[in-house]
């Protein structure tokens, strides 16, 4: 009876141990996630909440630079852990279906061009992250339902389209957050996402996005030709067949005039028609790391720290847990709940510093490997220097998780000699030639785009003449693999290009 006791007492400790690692492992990667600006909301909740929690009166810089082997954070140096991790656009979103709308284009930052990334302004405001959740807060949703909302709000694109399959975010949820919830679930909570603002939030095409946003509309005659011709008649529509649209639905040229008028204000990119009421400088943007390149190719790195505070335990705090562990015997039960309360106050505060530490250590790691791995990039600026990396290169290269890595590179941005760009603007897939050459796409695709501006535009080249042009440059890719990436550039067919 004796030993059954004790088997179920040790039972019992191992238990809380696990359960104690797990929440710290959580708290480090939900701060390793977190963007510069929402950290800082995180640490002010955090003081808020946890007296015993203070700044230190001395804040130390943090430098990091990559290429010096003095560095103390040097990844080299550093033991190996894991831790747990919107008439032109819409013009431009018809063109780029090309045949079929089996993919869209995709949106880096809601930035086509260089000009268009100079205009970004830095600075702290409301994201379109933010403003999402503002609306799920008000939502009935259950805790089951808030988990999946909210990831399913971070695995939208720029442009506010869904494009991750379902059965994917399904499968990210049982393996990081170890919630086990079908696709039709999924599909449910996407439905009331789509009901937030602005409309065709969430949608999973463009066609989707549309019949969104017509579907909020007041009932009408227009309503119902506009759902019509999305609906029956979307090729027709893609491919701006209008005097064929007309005839199809034996519209008069007023009527016709009138529903091609509305068609053209719906908005192929919801997400960054968030920002359009206030202007462009919602869009802002707070790097994560700042890169800098020397004249001679020498690339250093610091980490953004913005306001955040150097935090320690409060002295206070300290010496009364001191005091009370030096009078064990003579405890009242008064003295023994303060000190329970104080050890549980100054193991958070010590948790949520050391998650910090690890934030920081983690972030420095994975920039250190992203730099070395595109450092011609870095060096040059030039987009066709990005070398094929993947989530899993920069994981082996470090040492850390695969889901470190994928935290690390959500909503996170770098500041370059350059330009300003999303972690994940620095990962692209590889094409594997018959000779086993391993080609970036990105590469691939500059040379594609290159191709298409010098063409002559009276006599466009098919994807079979695209495909010739880009073997003679040394990229033999297939026929079909031109169609994709001129479709993932957001560039029509040839006929179309006329």
């Amino acid at each position: 009876m004796v030993q059954e006791q004790r088997q179920e007492q040790r039972l019992t400790q191992q238990q809380k141990l696990a359960q104690s690692v797990t929440q710290q492992q959580l708290l480090q990667a939900q701060l390793t996630e977190l963007p510069i600006t929402q950290l800082l909301e995180r640490v002010n909740a955090e003081m808020d909440d946890n007296p015993a929690l203070e700044i230190s009166p001395d804040e130390p810089d943090y430098p990091e630079n990559p290429d010096n082997p003095d560095n103390p954070e040097n990844p080299d140096t550093l033991p190996t852990y894991e831790q747990e991790e919107r008439q032109s656009a819409l013009d431009a979103a018809l063109e780029s279906i090309g045949r079929d709308d089996e993919e869209l284009p995709i949106y880096h930052g809601g930035m086509s061009s260089q000009e268009e990334r100079e205009e970004v302004v830095y600075g702290q405001t409301e994201s379109f992250y933010d403003q999402l959740k503002e609306q799920m807060g008000i939502a009935d949703l259950t805790e089951r339902e808030q988990t999946v909302m909210e990831y399913l709000i971070g695995s939208l694109d720029d442009d506010g389209l869904l494009r991750k399959p379902l059965h994917s975010i399904a499968d990210e949820l049982a393996i990081y957050h170890n919630v086990d919830v079908s696709e039709a679930e999924i599909e449910q909570v996407l439905y009331k996402l789509q009901e937030f603002d602005p409309a065709g939030i969430g949608a999973r095409s463009l066609q989707e996005c549309l019949l969104l946003q017509i579907q909020r509309k007041d009932p009408s005659r227009l309503k119902e030709l506009m759902l019509l011709v999305v609906q029956d008649y979307f090729e027709l529509f893609t491919k701006k067949h209008w005097e064929k649209l007309q005839q199809a639905l034996q519209l008069t040229d007023l009527q016709a005039e009138t529903l091609i008028k509305e068609l053209r204000k719906l908005n192929p990119k919801p997400g960054t028609a968030m920002g359009e009421v206030v202007g462009r400088s919602v869009q802002q943007i707070t790097p994560d790391f700042i890169i800098d390149t020397q004249d001679d190719g020498t690339v250093t790195f610091t980490l953004n720290s913005g306001d955040i505070p150097e935090l320690h335990v409060s002295q206070s705090f300290s010496d009364i847990l001191r005091e009370y562990q030096t009078n064990k015997e003579n405890m009242s039960r008064q003295m023994k709940e303060a000190l329970l309360y104080t050890k549980k106050k100054v193991d958070a505060a010590q948790g949520f510093i050391e998650a910090i530490r690890v934030r920081r250590r983690t972030l420095t790691v994975t920039m250190h490997a992203i730099i070395q791995w595109q450092h011609r990039f870095f060096e040059d600026g030039d987009e066709a220097s990005l070398r094929p990396m993947i989530l899993k290169d920069i994981a082996e290269k470090t040492g850390l998780d695969l889901s470190t890595i994928s935290r690390v590179s959500n909503s996170k941005y770098a500041q370059t000699r350059w330009g300003t760009f999303p972690l994940r603007y620095f990962f692209s897939d590889g094409y594997v030639t018959a000779e086993g050459e391993e080609l970036s796409t990105r590469e691939i695709k500059v040379a594609l785009r290159d191709i298409i501006d010098a063409e002559d535009k009276r006599k466009p080249l098919s994807d079979d003449a695209l495909k010739a042009e880009l073997t003679k440059r040394g990229y033999p890719i297939a026929r079909r693999t031109v169609a994709k990436y001129r479709e993932q550039l957001g560039i029509p067919i040839a006929r179309l290009r006329r």
